[in-house]
């Protein structure tokens, strides 16, 4: 593999994003002329205090808002053209997401949920690619548990096996362990890295903790909206 055209092929493109919201106060301008690149296996850390804009700009670059003017680029896709479904389309081919609240589905089994998005993509054997990704985070044994009876640290170790198991260009992480205590936050951060490392995807984590940051190849600092780190 050629790991010198990895790092300098743009995986994700975002041009002078917007974001605004009416307020009972009038319009507030949560992002405010955003641009970056992010290149193919970065891993990039999205920081900055609360309300400075981070959550917004994520859902922003993974085409779940849309911005009031600019553009996102996902593999040379501008998603800001698609409609609706036509993101949802681009995200199921090229996007995976870990959530701090986990999003599994309760009434499926941690095998279930890891295969769910292959499902949904229409993929043939999806149960084989599960049951390799939960081979990864070190869960097979746990693969026919549902997610009230896995701790939260198994439960997030299931979600990055649902998000890998697309082979996605791009892995969005929000606050990914907000929700776990020190330690098992630790070995999830860990696992996500390792996962990283192994197929290349990019890494792109909103993030509070200044030692994740510090993990990542990259930071990117919002401050009321707008870049102040690049």
């Amino acid at each position: 593999m050629n790991t010198e055209h990895i790092k300098t092929t743009p995986v994700l493109v975002a041009q002078n994003l917007r974001k605004q919201e009416s307020s009972p106060e009038g319009t507030l301008t949560i992002l405010d002329d955003v641009s970056l690149q992010i290149q193919q296996g970065q891993t990039v850390a999205i920081v900055g205090a609360s309300g400075a804009g981070k959550s917004t700009l994520l859902a922003l670059l993974a085409g779940l808002d849309a911005p009031t003017s600019g553009q996102v680029f996902i593999n040379g896709i501008n998603i800001t053209q698609l409609d609706e479904d036509g993101r949802a389309s681009v995200r199921a081919k090229h996007v995976g997401f870990v959530f701090q609240s986990f999003h599994l589905v309760p009434s499926l089994t941690a095998l279930e949920n890891v295969m769910l998005p292959l499902e949904l993509a229409g993929q043939s054997n999806p149960r084989s690619a599960a049951v390799t990704a939960l081979t990864h985070v070190g869960l097979l044994s746990r693969s026919g548990h549902y997610p009230n009876q896995l701790s939260g640290g198994e439960q997030q170790r299931v979600a990055i096996a649902r998000a890998f198991v697309t082979q996605p260009a791009l892995l969005f992480a929000d606050e990914p362990t907000g929700n776990l205590d020190a330690a098992t936050g630790e070995r999830v951060i860990n696992l996500l890295f390792d996962m990283n490392v192994a197929t290349g995807t990019t890494l792109v984590l909103v993030t509070h903790d200044p030692k994740l940051a510090q993990r990542c190849e990259r930071v990117v600092k919002l401050e009321m909206g707008r870049i102040v780190t690049l």
